[in-house]
């Protein structure tokens, strides 16, 4: 049997230089050996069918930049668009931030390590309820305990709205984990021993409160207005958290809105052309391999995504402006 003439290598390579057709044919028509002696479009194909680009080989990538005692775990979904998709595998409704409705997609799970500046990707997960039977929730305490077992002691756990549940905050303080989270407005809180009553309704000062959150503990919550208006409700493991430090620590936990923009745009993550799952969930693993490597490169010499990606164009521009291979007719 021949060896594969494509290896997740090559593809990670191209879909990181590659601008704004990610598909296999490309790939084959970018290879340095493309012509008779390159690998054919269905070389990707053959691959995206064969390996296991998960969350475990991932973090096989991963682990050697993330500090497993310190720095924080956030974990968040993203919506990847597939507009007009509906035969694909993956794709079924969710509710997308982006456009603030729901669209027709794949819905992505993350966990991201970061120290205020990194954006590690440490795993990854696809909810895909109507074949597994295991819901965004499922997902979140299964990513929490693989961190655990693989010796992570993060200074901080945080998350979304939709994972405050009380299950996933006991699992997080079941391993000495401190978490923080935005709260829903309807959710029960008791401020001073008396009912039970939405946080919505509780007088909190600005230097926060002391709550007891039903079916869990206590709980510190603080009530910060965002730039675009409204109330949020931030609540916190840590009792002795001040607002500021509160504040501070939200500011870290946009960091994955900031990693979700950076796979959509640098990595062709929403591109594949596939409709199998198999195929679609390798192609996202590979990707978040490739923005991997954009990330390092950004850590080492401070060179943004954007920059990174325009660099390696405009090098094939330089080398077209030497010698230009489309001129005008000559009308002599």
């Amino acid at each position: 049997m021949n060896p594969p003439k494509c290896d997740e290598l090559d593809y990670i390579h191209f879909l990181v230089a590659a601008q704004n057709v990610f598909s296999n044919t490309e790939a084959a028509r970018c290879h340095p050996c493309a012509g008779t002696h390159g690998p054919a479009h269905a070389a990707s194909t053959r691959l995206l069918y064969r390996c296991q680009a998960d969350g475990n080989a991932l973090w096989e990538e991963v682990q050697h930049g993330v500090s497993l005692t310190t720095g924080f775990l956030i974990i968040d979904d993203t919506t990847l668009d597939k507009p007009s998709r509906r035969a694909i595998e993956l794709v079924r409704r969710h509710w997308s931030g982006k456009h603030h409705r729901v669209v027709v997609g794949i819905n992505l799970i993350s966990m991201l390590w970061t120290d205020g500046k990194a954006h590690l990707p440490g795993d990854v997960r696809i909810a895909d309820t109507a074949h597994d039977g295991l819901t965004k929730n499922d997902h979140f305490q299964a990513m929490v305990t693989a961190a655990a077992a693989r010796g992570c002691q993060p200074h901080l756990l945080g998350c979304d709205r939709w994972s405050d549940r009380v299950a996933h905050v006991k699992l997080v303080r079941a391993l000495n984990w401190q978490w923080l989270t935005q709260l829903n407005a309807n959710r029960l809180v008791d401020p001073d021993g008396s009912d039970n009553r939405p946080i919505r309704a509780v007088l909190i000062p600005r230097h926060g409160a002391i709550v007891h959150l039903n079916g869990y503990g206590f709980i510190n919550v603080f009530k910060i207005a965002p730039p675009d208006g409204g109330i949020a409700y931030w609540a916190t493991s840590d009792l002795g958290m001040s607002v500021a430090q509160g504040a501070e620590y939200a500011l870290y936990l946009w960091r994955i809105e900031a990693y979700h923009r950076g796979i959509t745009q640098f990595c062709g993550i929403e591109r594949a052309q596939h409709r199998s799952a198999v195929a679609q969930r390798n192609h996202i693993g590979l990707a978040l391999r490739a923005f991997l490597r954009l990330e390092s490169h950004r850590l080492r010499t401070g060179t943004s995504w954007f920059e990174a990606k325009a660099a390696i164009v405009r090098e094939a521009i330089r080398a077209y402006l030497a010698q230009p291979l489309y001129t005008q007719i000559s009308t002599a």
